[in-house]
């Protein structure tokens, strides 16, 4: 008997072996193809990668050279009061651009569409020249006979710049566009995370405009890459460790073929004998929680920091599980305008606060109640029916209702979003942009779609009263939304110094944490009944603070 034992052992011991060498055969062959598979690719995305850096820094260049031949051409040449309204719009509708100035002969800033005054400013009143320490580091033309110079500096040790700078046509002053050497390298690569390289773009004449990335100690193992521009003639040069690409030595190469033979045995054994479970789909789990009403509103306050008082909310959205955790929107608001629930899950929203909120709010005529809106809902002319019929028979009316356009959201069709948007303005019903200043769109969003509300984004106002470019940004984006007679609201207001410097630039309305942050429904209409009590008309509001505590 324990003969046989020992046989039947030994025979399966050797079907063992036969089968890890049987799977483990194909995996070897299909590692030599994929070895040059990979070899071919490495240096295939290499040359991609340089010659996208080339074309992005043309794009910039390009971008920077059309505003300032236009400035020229509209003869914005001195530092005059007239011309710094075109220097400051210049530079507010041109994402690459820092600042755009007046340079003197010898190179030095005369003034820009930060301090016009630079003598205001506190330099030297005898010269009147800027006051920021600039040094640069080359200078040369930027394309033989194009009119204009690159020249590669820092600024008060700062990080380094790139300046682009044309004659005006009447004496020797230039005007001139500074922008962060960054804007010409990539952030990331097309493919994925996993491709490692050292970028590094240089002038026509060898100066280096910018370099990011750790250079490769043996430069004889790496895909290397090199592409010039023929319009400005800078070189982008990309340099990418092979390493980085084929993961991992030979050895582990082949120690990992293997144990990945052995494990494909093992698997497909277990595979027979144990059921496997399938992750649930997140798109189906979407659609369950909407169905189960698991998106449930949040309110966050909205206040007038000239008199007090509240002025209305902004509804967020919450996923309250059934075990009674809080996930955040960041976390399913993409997959749910991807997967296109984005609508069903709004137009729930807007019920629910219908229902939880509309007495209370539709009792106050004065109050304002904001919804996000993602720009691809306002491209569809159906909603116009939707919102209407939403609130048709509930206690808030149109007018008291404000949708949210976002700035990042891209709008394809501006003519059909403009028609949707003036249709629900007929309606009664407010357009706000949100997160204003951080897109790409510039102040088209607000010239083109005819809002009613603009909202400063926090990024902004985190920086006021201390970042001089970004007290002058919400300074001309109020002045701005004044005189297109818009309403102003700060978001992301942390302490009452913001509180004040918003004060004294003339925003009225803002929301944030200083005031309350995002409430669940009992405690926003206890805060409501608190500084809004029904027949109180005209009497004094409490200090927000002090209701906020109450509720």
């Amino acid at each position: 008997m324990g003969l046989r034992v020992r046989a039947f052992t030994r025979q399966h011991i050797v079907a063992i072996a036969v089968g890890v060498l049987v799977a483990s055969a194909p995996l070897v062959a299909f590692n030599f193809w994929l070895s040059g598979v990979i070899d071919r690719q490495g240096q295939a995305e290499t040359d991609s990668a340089a010659r996208r850096m080339v074309a992005l820094g043309e794009s910039r260049v390009g971008e920077v050279t059309r505003v300032l031949d236009d400035l020229v051409q509209r003869r914005v040449t001195t530092c005059d009061a007239v011309n710094a309204v075109a220097l400051q719009t210049a530079a507010l509708v041109t994402a690459p651009i820092k600042e755009v100035a007046i340079v003197g002969p010898a190179g030095i800033n005369l003034c820009s569409h930060l301090n016009i005054a630079f003598v205001a400013a506190g330099a030297d009143r005898s010269t009147g020249l800027d006051p920021i320490q600039r040094r640069v580091a080359s200078s040369g033309p930027l394309a033989p006979g194009g009119g204009y110079s690159l020249d590669v500096m820092s600024i008060a040790n700062g990080p380094q710049m790139v300046r682009l700078r044309r004659g005006t046509g009447e004496g020797l002053n230039e005007i001139a566009a500074l922008m962060p050497a960054t804007l010409f390298l990539p952030q990331a690569t097309s493919s994925s995370d996993r491709f490692y390289a050292h970028v590094r773009i240089e002038t026509r004449d060898g100066a280096v405009i910018g370099e990011s990335g750790e250079r490769p100690n043996n430069v004889a193992d790496v895909f290397a890459a090199a592409s010039q521009s023929a319009k400005y003639g800078f070189t982008a040069s990309v340099m990418t460790h092979r390493g980085r690409i084929i993961a991992g030595n030979v050895d582990l190469k082949w120690l990992g073929l293997f144990v990945t033979g052995i494990v494909v045995v093992i698997l497909i054994a277990f595979a027979l004998m144990v059921p496997t479970h399938l992750p649930n789909n997140p798109v189906a789990e979407l659609e369950r929680a909407l169905k189960a009403g698991e998106f449930v509103p949040y309110y966050q306050p909205i206040v007038d920091i000239q008199s007090g008082k509240l002025r209305g909310a902004e509804v967020l959205v919450r996923w309250r599980k059934a075990d009674g955790s809080v996930v955040l929107p960041g976390s399913f608001i993409p997959l749910a305008e991807s997967s296109g629930l984005i609508r069903a899950m709004t137009f729930d929203l807007m019920r629910r606060v219908c229902v939880e909120a509309g007495a209370v709010i539709g009792q106050r005529p004065a109050l304002k109640i904001s919804f996000n809106f993602t720009g691809m809902l306002f491209s569809d002319e159906t909603i116009i029916k939707d919102v209407r019929n939403t609130f048709a028979a509930t206690p808030i009316k149109l007018s008291q209702v404000v949708l949210e356009v976002t700035e990042r959201d891209p709008i394809e069709n501006f003519t059909l979003t403009r028609q949707v948007i003036a249709a629900l303005q007929g309606m009664g019903v407010r357009i706000a942009i949100d997160d204003v200043g951080t897109g790409h769109s510039g102040l088209s969003y607000m010239l083109k779609l005819g809002v009613d509300i603009i909202k400063i984004d926090k990024m902004f106002v985190d920086s006021i009263g201390t970042d001089r470019n970004s007290t002058t940004i919400v300074e001309t984006l109020v002045d701005l939304a004044h005189n297109m007679r818009m309403d102003v609201v700060a978001e992301g207001v942390e302490n009452f110094e913001q509180v004040m410097h918003l004060r004294n630039l003339g925003v009225r309305s803002a929301q944030g944490y200083v005031f309350a942050p995002p409430l669940p429904g009992s405690s926003f209409l206890q805060l409501v009944e608190a500084m809004d009590t029904l027949g109180a008309e005209g009497g004094a509001y409490p200090a927000f603070s002090d209701k906020v505590a109450a509720a």
